[in-house]
């Protein structure tokens, strides 16, 4: 997943958010959980408005305070910038999977709550293979299905 770094000022009795990745990112908050719930909403919003007008993402730059963005807006910018990597348009994703354009933009929209199987296969349209993989956030080793055994003899 993506974190992205904020920086929080104190501005008038609220906290103000800005983004050095994002400069047109500004939101704010009474407090610190709500300017950064807020900055997730901002973050997936410039991303939107960069997308719309085809433009690239910035990789996130380093920072002490971040904001993760949702998984599936993760992959949904993983896909737009893979297709912009390899020179690869809307109606060409559409070609590789035989959907029909509306079906493409729902895919890269990170208002729409796509499945997870379209993701996969619109990445592996472009040569993107999703990898999936949960971790521990204590610090200790996540269970791996691979490294279990089946239940059955």
């Amino acid at each position: 997943m993506l974190s992205y770094p904020l920086v929080i000022e104190e501005d008038a009795g609220t906290l103000l958010v800005t983004s050095p990745d994002f400069p047109e990112l500004t939101t704010f908050g009474e407090d610190r959980e709500e300017a950064l719930a807020r900055a997730v909403d901002a973050l997936e919003e410039a991303i939107a408005a960069r997308m719309h007008s085809r433009l690239d993402i910035p990789s996130p730059s380093h920072g002490e305070v971040r904001v993760t963005l949702p998984t599936l807006t993760t992959v949904k910018l993983m896909l737009y910038q893979g297709m912009r990597d390899r020179g690869i348009g809307k109606a060409e994703l559409a070609r590789r999977l035989g959907w029909h354009l509306p079906q493409v933009d729902r895919v890269l929209n990170v208002q729409h709550s796509s499945r997870l199987e379209q993701m996969d296969a619109a990445l592996g349209a472009i040569g993107l293979r999703l990898d999936v993989s949960a971790r521990d956030v204590s610090g200790g080793a996540a269970p791996s299905v691979a490294d279990e055994s089946p239940p059955y003899p």
